[in-house]
C-alpha cells in the first residue's frame, strides 16, 4: 500500500499535499477518538471498580473539549448526592 502511494507521488508529485493532509487529519481523528476514550465520563474500562464513573464527578469539573459559554466554576449541583 505504501509502495503505491510512493509510486503514485513519484509520477504526480501535486498528490504530495493531498496524501500528507489526509493523514494528518486521520491522525487527529485517532488521537480525538482516543481522547474520548480515556477522559470522557461515560467510557468506564473498569466495570467491577468504578461501574459509574460520572457519579463521582463534581459540577465543575469540564470534560467537554471546548466549553464556549460555560463557566465550569460557577455550576452548583443540581441533584442529591447518592
Amino acid at each position: 500500500m505504501l509502495r503505491v502511494l510512493s509510486r503514485q507521488a513519484r509520477k504526480k508529485p501535486g498528490l504530495i499535499p493531498l496524501f500528507f493532509f489526509i493523514s494528518v487529519g486521520m491522525g487527529g481523528a485517532g488521537l480525538y477518538l482516543l481522547r474520548l476514550a480515556l477522559r470522557h465520563p461515560e467510557c468506564s474500562w473498569d466495570r467491577k471498580n468504578n461501574p459509574e464513573p460520572w457519579t463521582k464527578l463534581s459540577p465543575s469539573h469540564q470534560y467537554k473539549f471546548v466549553a464556549i459559554n460555560t463557566d465550569y466554576k460557577k455550576l452548583k449541583k443540581e441533584g442529591p448526592d447518592f
